[in-house]
């Protein structure tokens, strides 16, 4: 039997993502995506509790966060969880948990120049988001780098 390892968030950014461009021009995103959480106390007083996630996306996806996506910016991914390790300068093994996207999509408004609102998903005229997506390669074993990311 095999295992399911799927993730959904719907958050804001923390901070702007960061891009970097490895061998042969791959590019990876890296940036950590707040989600709140709001209940009633047994007093009935309003709780949040707020879990930051470390959110990486590739290829055409980070592309797409340059250019569309910056703090503040609120967001529905879907991926998977990974975790990676390394040894540190001092030889401590370190380890890091996080979300690889394979699908995003922005919810934030964003105003045409008639003043109309429309999802920040839906490309302006004349700009296509096609191949902005991390289909490919569906096993990060064959394609994504392994060790550490750059960042």
């Amino acid at each position: 039997m095999r295992g399911v390892n799927r993730v959904i968030l719907i958050g804001n950014l923390g901070k702007d993502p960061e891009v970097q461009y490895l061998e042969k021009n791959i590019s990876v995103a890296k940036f950590p995506l707040a989600t709140t959480e709001t209940h009633k106390d047994k007093n009935g007083k309003l709780v949040s509790q707020t879990e930051w996630h470390t959110i990486v996306l590739w290829r055409g996806l980070a592309e797409l966060a340059q250019k569309y996506l910056h703090k503040g910016s609120l967001i529905y991914i879907e991926g998977r969880l990974r975790t990676r390790s390394w040894e540190d300068r001092e030889g401590n093994k370190k380890f890091a948990t996080e979300i690889v996207a394979d699908n995003l999509i922005m919810l934030d408004k964003r105003t045409d120049s008639s003043g109309n609102n429309f999802p920040a998903s839906i490309p302006p005229e004349n700009e296509s988001l096609e191949g902005f997506s991390n289909n490919d390669p569906p096993h990060p074993s064959e394609d994504e780098p392994t060790g550490t990311l750059p960042f």
